[in-house]
């Protein structure tokens, strides 16, 4: 766990981001964040990476959507499927 020392910025309160947080969640200078209060914890959060997180998944479900025709089932419904498993 890092920490950090609050200091003062103008009007405003500032925290410096240790190197290694800003590594390890990708935060680079410049970037804009999303900052919140949480059960009186301040929690931030980077707009970009939900963002870039998102378009990941939606690729992905593209591309299993994409393979999955390439195999059949034959008669046998994903439903079906779904049941038998239920059964055991």
């Amino acid at each position: 766990m890092s920490q950090a020392t609050v200091g003062k910025w103008g009007d405003s309160l500032a925290i410096r981001v240790p190197l290694d947080i800003a590594r390890a969640s990708g935060l680079s200078e410049g970037e804009r964040v999303d900052i919140e209060t949480l059960d009186g914890d301040i929690l931030i959060r980077r707009p970009a990476a939900r963002t870039r997180g998102r378009s990941e998944a939606e690729a992905a479900a593209a591309e299993i959507i994409g393979e999955s025709k390439r195999f059949s089932l034959g008669a046998i419904s994903i439903r079906d499927l779904i049941e038998e498993g239920r059964r055991g």
